[in-house]
């Protein structure tokens, strides 16, 4: 008899999991299924588990395809069932390709092909379904997003489109996914859109998105002008359309405790924020070449103005820029100077030049300080007058922590708008605002 195993968490049971449970069966004789617990997914970054885990066995048992089913709930539980139940087989989809290497010590290792496109039916008598992403856009960022967006529960990969045919084929034979064209077929495909392409073609995407009917989550900056943002939120409000800009920071668990102690009183009354977020970027690369929408405040700026924004609001008094630019004029370090009436805050940006990159807040009792990387915040400080009472905070940051926004995404879609005040539209308009004001004083508003 051959014995084979397989995990996984089969939330919101499809046609997908369905398939790969019917392939795992023919490898051998008799099939273990080890469905995991929420509490282990959550540890290994599996986010938004909707269905209970007593549902996901019971869905499991129904296909009748699994001979006996057991439960996972611990890190080094694979190896550990190959023993126990003499497994010849560890399968899973091909998503894991090589992460299971090592248990071919143990037993023979076979990934499975995944399956593009995903079917509601089997969900359909739970009034659920799974989401089809696209995507737009094939750079550094999206290639991040696939593997994120695969670790949240309710929304599936489905396709990407790129005008440049060969980058958009390219990018769906590495993600096993659909490639597109044309954007009415896109759009016919899936039910939210990711924006991942270069920042002057945010605007006319987003607005293309919308008029189809489907939620949006742009990468930052959204836009880079204020009449644009307001624009776009305005419109998603018409379409009943969720809009969403996708700053990591802003949803990462960490970043949201050092707000909650900073606005708590622990440091007083705040009067001085600065963040700073600088890195040395190739030469060859886009933000460094593209004469209008390139440089180190357009790249990095959301992130840093941020903060600023949640601590002091959006209504600055003045704005001030000072940069020191490259031999072909792009912004190389960006100081941004903003005053508010009890406040004053730094935003400081490089990617020529190599500074100190952390977040400082601080107030009339105390300081709070997160360094480089800040803004995946896994750990911060809040120091006091007396130097011995320092008291530190520590928070987890999975993956490319894009994962987090996903899940809020999806939440909000959902109907769930519990996360709506991590990044609000009136924030995110502040931004574009000052974005349009710097592309103004550098006469680079060409667009």
């Amino acid at each position: 008899m051959v014995k084979v195993i397989t995990y996984g968490t089969f939330d919101l049971f499809h046609e997908g999991h369905y398939r790969l449970l019917r392939r795992a069966k023919d490898l051998g004789d008799y099939l273990i299924v080890g469905v995991t617990t929420e509490k282990y997914d959550m540890e290994r970054g599996k986010l938004n588990v909707v269905d209970s885990l007593l549902t996901r066995i019971e869905n499991v048992k129904k296909t009748g395809l699994a001979d006996e089913i057991i439960i996972e709930e611990a890190p080094g539980q694979k190896v550990n069932d190959v023993k126990k139940y003499h497994i010849d087989i560890f399968t899973v989809g091909s998503d894991w390709v090589g992460a299971f290497d090592y248990m071919s010590d143990y037993c023979k290792v076979v990934y499975l092909d995944r399956t593009k496109n995903i079917s509601s039916t089997m969900l359909r008598e739970q009034n659920r379904r799974i989401l089809k992403a696209g995507i737009i856009g094939t750079g550094r960022i999206a290639n991040r997003f696939i593997p994120e967006v695969k670790r949240v529960s309710g929304v599936s990969p489905q396709g990407v489109y790129n005008p440049r045919k060969n980058s958009a084929e390219a990018f769906a034979e590495r993600w096993e996914i659909n490639v597109y064209d044309n954007l009415e077929a896109f759009y016919k495909d899936v039910d939210v859109v990711y924006v991942a392409s270069p920042h002057q073609t945010h605007y006319e995407y987003i607005k293309s998105a919308l008029e189809h009917g489907k939620h949006v989550l742009s990468e930052k900056p959204m836009v880079l002008k204020r009449k644009q943002a307001e624009e776009l939120f305005a419109y998603a409000k018409e379409r009943k359309c969720i809009l969403f800009e996708g700053i990591k920071t802003a949803y990462c668990p960490g970043f949201e405790k050092l707000l909650g102690i900073a606005c708590s009183g622990m440091i007083g009354n705040i009067r001085y924020v600065d963040a700073c977020f600088t890195k040395l970027e190739n030469e060859d690369k886009r933000e460094l070449n593209d004469l209008e929408y390139g440089g180190s405040l357009t790249e990095l700026g959301s992130y840093c103005l941020l903060p600023v924004i949640k601590l002091f609001g959006c209504q600055y008094e003045d704005v001030r820029f000072d940069v020191i630019h490259g031999e072909n004029g792009l912004d190389l370090f960006t100081k941004v100077s903003l005053t508010y009436p009890k406040g004053i805050a730094t935003v400081t940006c490089g990617l020529g030049v190599k500074s100190e990159g952390r977040l400082l807040i601080a107030g009339t009792k105390g300081y709070i300080v997160a360094e480089a990387p800040w803004w995946k915040t896994t750990y911060f400080e809040v120091h006091y007058e007396d130097p011995s009472h320092v008291d530190k905070y520590s928070e987890r940051f999975l993956g490319d922590g894009l994962r987090y926004e996903i899940k809020d995404f999806i939440s909000m879609i959902n109907g769930n708008d519990k996360s709506g005040f991590k990044l609000t539209r009136s924030e995110s308009i502040a931004m574009a605002e000052v974005m349009e004001k710097f592309l103004v004083v550098e006469n680079r508003n060409k667009y």
